[in-house]
């Protein structure tokens, strides 16, 4: 039986958030629903542009009645400006959280010994993601897990078809149900207000989300991010993140379902760059191929 892995996740930052005003502050700027979040307990978000398209996403624990945002350390002082600028006069406390405290992703196992960690939290994407653990810089090799490097993590990831900002797509160019975010509970549309949730909400109930991300895999390795997917030569796509495991690339795309129902409906061959692809809808996805001829 093999042993889980644990991976500090180095291209990741925190940010506290804290305050008497911290939960109605989140509540009416991102778009998952703060007020439903357990103590301790996580949830995926984002932060939209006021035309509703994803500015940044990220994760939000929230412990002891205060919040760290999981982001890309990328965009992380990008992100930290911006809560700043919608603070106005809320009563809230927005920093970094210092090199010293790290994320860590452990999957393929239970974590029995969480001494020294600040927090462990199911990943609220996807279970088989595994857990997320904020804890100090040495937490892992002090485990009895395997330690992986981020690469290994981004395989796991990938091989599971969940998308994340930066690595499958660009920000401000995409919207949340193009990033399956509505799949993997980082959006509510049960709670009130927030920015950009008119747009979203219209998506959501004319259900007019045409893109998605989805799975792709391939028998040779696939090609770079951003690489057009076709069919008859015609762009359906372009291409996330991939990796390869024991000889077979997996990756995932943002495709039009329609126009790729259509092709596989018609027996046209979908490629990426050079590459001949299959294309398949996560386990976890709880949409359907729409009808291939309204991509006619």
């Amino acid at each position: 039986m093999s042993s889980p892995n644990i991976a500090p996740l180095h291209d990741r930052a925190l940010i506290r958030v804290s305050g008497p005003d911290a939960e109605h502050f989140l509540q009416n700027l991102v778009t998952a629903d703060i007020d439903e979040l357990a103590d301790p307990g996580a949830a995926l978000s984002a932060l939209l542009t006021p035309q509703g398209k994803i500015l940044f996403d990220f994760l939000i624990y929230k412990q002891r009645g205060g919040y760290l945002i999981d982001a890309p350390k990328e965009t992380s002082a990008d992100l930290l400006k911006r809560l700043t600028f919608y603070r106005l006069r809320a009563k809230v406390d927005l920093e970094a959280a210092g090199e010293d405290v790290c994320v860590f992703a452990f999957w393929g196992g239970d974590l029995s010994d969480t001494n020294g960690a600040e927090l462990v939290v199911t990943d609220p994407r996807l279970a088989a993601l595994g857990q997320r653990i904020v804890a100090s810089a040495g937490f892992a090799e002090k485990s009895v897990a395997t330690v992986k490097d981020l690469e290994a993590y981004d395989a796991h990831r990938v091989a599971l078809g969940v998308p994340e900002g930066l690595k499958d797509f660009a920000y401000s160019d995409i919207f949340p149900h193009d990033a399956d975010l509505d799949q993997l509970g980082g959006v509510s549309f049960k709670k009130g207000c927030y920015v950009g949730q008119e747009v979203v909400s219209r998506v959501h109930h004319r259900g007019t989300a045409r893109k998605r991300f989805i799975q792709i895999e391939a028998e040779g390795e696939l090609p770079e991010m951003g690489t057009s997917v076709t069919a008859n030569d015609k762009s359906v796509g372009e291409l996330g993140s991939s990796t390869m495991i024991d000889g077979q690339a997996f990756g995932v795309a943002l495709l039009r379902l329609d126009k790729v129902h259509q092709a596989i409906e018609n027996g046209v061959p979908l490629t990426c760059g050079d590459v001949a692809i299959t294309v398949k809808l996560p386990d976890w996805a709880k949409f359907g191929w729409p009808d291939a001829k309204a991509a006619e």
